[in-house]
C-alpha cells in the first residue's frame, strides 16, 4: 500500500472516471481489510507501549478510509457502490468489506456509558416517583371511607358466593347424571383417535421446530445448537481468551501509568539537582560570552521570544552579536522618532 500511495515517480493523472474508481476502490478495500486487522491486532495485544503505537496506525487507518469514501462519492456521485469485480479479483465475500464497530470505542467509555445509564435510571425513577406520589391537598371525608369499604366487601362476598353456587351446581349435575346414566365410559376408537390427535400435533410441532432451527442455521442466522459441537465449544474459548487478553490489559496498562509515575519522580530526585545546575551555567556563559561581545550584559529574553529556551539555541558567537546590533538599531530608532516628535 505504501509503493501505491507514495510512488517512486509520479504517475500520470487518470483521465477516465471508471478506471480511476477503479482504482480508488481497490484500495478502499484493501484499507478495510488491514483496518480490521489492525483492530483485531489493537484489541488483543497486552503490551502498552505496543498499543499506542498501533492506536496510532489504527486512527490513520481509519481516516485514510474517510478520505477514499469521499473520493468514490464524488467520483461516483452516489453513497453506495458495488464491489463486486473487486471482491471476485481478490479472492473475498461481501462480509469482509463489513467494518466492524472498533471495540475499544465501547470500552474505553464503558465507565462513561454505565454512569450516563444509571443518571437516567435515577431520573426515571424519580419521575415514576413523583407520577404516583398521591395528592396530599386532597382530603377523604369519613363517610366517603366508609362507603368504598363497604362496596369492596360486598363484591367480594358476591364473587365469593357465586362461586359456590357455582360448584354446587356442577356438583348436583353430574350427580344427576351419574343417576341416569351411571359411570361415562369412552369407546376405544374414539380415546385411540383422541391420543392420535395429541400425538401428531406433537410429532408436527417438532419437526417444524427442527425445520426451522436448520434453515436458521443455513441463513447464518443461528449457530448449531448440538450438545457435542465442537465448534460452538471452540468459539467459547477464544471468547473466554479475549476476555482474559482485555483484563491483562487493564492490569498492564495501570502498571506502565505508575512506572511512568515513579520513574519520573526518580529522575526528578536523582538527576534533576544536577540538570538545574547544568542549565545554570549554560545560562551564565551565554551571558558571560554576550558580555564579552558588547562590553554589558544583555537582556534576558521575554516570554514571547521563547524565554529560557533561546538561550538554549545553537548559535555561534556571530549570530549572538548581529541580533544583539539589530535590537540597538531598532532601540535607536525609537528614541529618534521620540526626539523628533
Amino acid at each position: 500500500m505504501l509503493q501505491i500511495e507514495t510512488p517512486a515517480e509520479p504517475r500520470p493523472a487518470e483521465t477516465d472516471r471508471a478506471a480511476a474508481f477503479q482504482q480508488v476502490a481497490t484500495m478502499f478495500v484493501k484499507y478495510v481489510q488491514i483496518f480490521r486487522k489492525l483492530e483485531q491486532c489493537y484489541d488483543q495485544i497486552v503490551h502498552p507501549q505496543k498499543r499506542r503505537l498501533l492506536r496510532v496506525v489504527l486512527d490513520g487507518c481509519m481516516g485514510r478510509i474517510l478520505e477514499l469514501k469521499h473520493e468514490m462519492i464524488s467520483m461516483d456521485a452516489s453513497e453506495y457502490h458495488y464491489f463486486d469485480d473487486i471482491l471476485a479479483d481478490l479472492k473475498l465475500t461481501p462480509n469482509d468489506l463489513e467494518i466492524p464497530i472498533p471495540t475499544y470505542f465501547v470500552l474505553e467509555k464503558a465507565q462513561v456509558i454505565e454512569k450516563r445509564e444509571r443518571l437516567l435510571g435515577q431520573i426515571l425513577a424519580r419521575m415514576s416517583l413523583d407520577q404516583d406520589k398521591p395528592d396530599q391537598n386532597a382530603q377523604m371525608s369519613m363517610d366517603d371511607a366508609i362507603r368504598i369499604i363497604q362496596s369492596h366487601e360486598r363484591a367480594r362476598q358476591g364473587r365469593l358466593r357465586a362461586k359456590q353456587m357455582k360448584e354446587i351446581r356442577v356438583n348436583e349435575q353430574r350427580a344427576r347424571q351419574r343417576a341416569t346414566i351411571g359411570e361415562p365410559q369412552m369407546d376405544k376408537n374414539l380415546a385411540a383417535t383422541i391420543i392420535q390427535k395429541y400425538w401428531r400435533r406433537y410429532v408436527v410441532r417438532r419437526d417444524t421446530k427442527k425445520f426451522r432451527d436448520e434453515e436458521y442455521m443455513f441463513l447464518g442466522m443461528a449457530m448449531p445448537n448440538f450438545p457435542k459441537d465442537p465448534l460452538k465449544k471452540l468459539l467459547a474459548d477464544v471468547k473466554g481468551h479475549e476476555e482474559e487478553r482485555r483484563k491483562r490489559q487493564e492490569k498492564h496498562e495501570i502498571a506502565y501509568q505508575q512506572a511512568l509515575i515513579a520513574t519520573r519522580e526518580k529522575i526528578r530526585q536523582t538527576e534533576g539537582p544536577d540538570m538545574k545546575e547544568r542549565l545554570q551555567d549554560q545560562i551564565r556563559q551565554w551571558f558571560i560570552e554576550c558580555r564579552n561581545v558588547t562590553q554589558k550584559f544583555p537582556d534576558f529574553p521575554d516570554e514571547d521570544e521563547g524565554g529560557s529556551n533561546k538561550i538554549f539555541e545553537k548559535k555561534d558567537v556571530e549570530q549572538v552579536q548581529e541580533e544583539l546590533e539589530a535590537k540597538l538599531e531598532s532601540k535607536g530608532k525609537g528614541k529618534g522618532d521620540k526626539k523628533g516628535k
